[in-house]
């Protein structure tokens, strides 16, 4: 059997429609198939490889990684530069009291600590998220997802959930002295990337502050550059208690972390001891590749060109077809009339070598998330393509 039969007999699938493109090399903002087919990555792998496929700095770092060591030991016991290194990376990214981070795997499991964390932290079992919020799918970061079409199936999830509307004020005085946490994405990813007014956000850490609640910002997809800050919430003024983040973290590998000060995550040291466990969080090689990637970041001025490659987007993308576009630096969402319209111009794309995609929540939208590392000649590119695809 070829490869792809193999994917369809034994690989599990997700869904009956997957998208079935091959690949058999990255490299940049490129995929290339079997015949060296090139497809413009206009998406990162979904927010991921936001120093592009294959960053030279980061296969460094992952071959020389190799040359030394693996898995050594569950997380927390032995002393493994890649991780001590990479939590003091993240840390100078942040304000001073932000100074502990808890190296996990991907974004949902980051999302369980923080849940944990916060419940330990405070003794109160109430969490409030958002309408239309996506954390992940285990079984606590879907509890606090917002979407009932994702969640029915798996109930009964975590009780005490509330949700409440993303930069609606009115719905602030729904957080109270019982509410052990507030989880909430800077940036709304899969509801089609809404952003908050900073009113909203001043509002809402002041709420937090005076009920006693910790606040949980998820910057799984707006972390690391995307928006044209390091991190998204700089864009408002206010620091959370607990920082999530993952998918744009490692350069292609798996990796995520939740971060707050050492005193709140102190809270895992007793009562029990060992109060989150992982085995291959913060795995050495990609530590490793995690640190590179904000040196990449960091040297590569990549953050400051994010705004004129946004601007640029929205310059070209211009059409009778096209009703809007929201951003958040390179975080996107063009909008049209409904996904019968969005759908054809996709898989139009698609065979025209420009890979993108709609979002979970809000289906008449196309996302735009390129790695960082797009020049404007290949923005330029990428929104011929998309207009040749919505003409047909």
């Amino acid at each position: 059997m070829n490869n792809r039969q193999l994917f369809l007999s034994h690989l599990a699938q997700t869904t009956d429609f997957p998208l079935l493109i091959e690949i058999e090399k990255a490299e940049g903002i490129y995929m290339y198939g079997p015949e060296g087919r090139k497809y413009m990555d206009l998406i990162s792998g979904i927010g991921v490889s936001n120093v592009g496929h294959r960053h030279p700095k980061v296969i460094q770092a992952i071959q020389g990684q190799l040359d030394k060591y693996l898995h050594l030991m569950v997380y927390g016991e032995y002393v493994q530069s890649p991780q001590v290194k990479l939590a003091k990376a993240l840390t100078d990214t942040l304000p001073a009291h932000m100074d502990n981070v808890y190296l996990v795997n991907s974004g949902s499991e980051a999302v369980e600590g923080a849940l944990k964390l916060a419940k330990r932290y405070t003794n109160r079992r109430e969490i409030i998220s958002c309408v239309n919020a996506y954390h992940g799918s285990s079984h606590g970061s879907l509890s606090v997802g917002g979407n009932e079409i994702f969640k029915r199936a798996y109930r009964p999830l975590l009780p005490g959930i509330t949700n409440i509307e993303y930069g609606n004020l009115d719905h602030l005085d729904q957080i109270n002295e019982g509410t052990a946490a507030v989880i909430m994405e800077t940036i709304q990813g899969e509801a089609g990337i809404r952003v908050a007014e900073k009113e909203y956000f001043q509002a809402l850490r002041k709420r937090c502050n005076e009920t006693g609640t910790l606040l949980i910002l998820d910057e799984i997809q707006a972390g690391f550059g995307r928006t044209g800050r390091f991190w998204a919430f700089e864009h408002f003024d206010i620091v959370p208690d607990i920082l999530v983040c993952a998918k744009g973290m490692g350069g292609g590998m798996p990796i995520g972390a939740f971060i707050a000060n050492k005193e709140l995550m102190g809270a895992f040291k007793n009562n029990p001891l060992l109060g989150h466990i992982t085995t291959f969080g913060g795995h050495p090689v990609s530590s490793a590749a995690s640190l590179a990637t904000i040196d990449v970041i960091l040297e590569g001025d990549l953050i400051g060109q994010v705004e004129s490659k946004a601007n640029l987007f929205k310059k070209l993308l211009v059409h009778p077809k096209i009703k809007s576009i929201r951003n958040k630096g390179l975080m996107m969402a063009v909008e049209f009339e409904s996904f019968e319209v969005l759908k054809p111009i996709i898989d139009r794309a698609i065979e025209k070598g420009i890979i993108t995609d709609w979002f979970l929540f809000c289906d008449d939208a196309m996302r735009i998330a390129p790695p960082l590392v797009i020049t404007h000649a290949e923005i330029e590119i990428a929104c011929q393509i998309i207009l040749q695809s919505i003409e047909g």
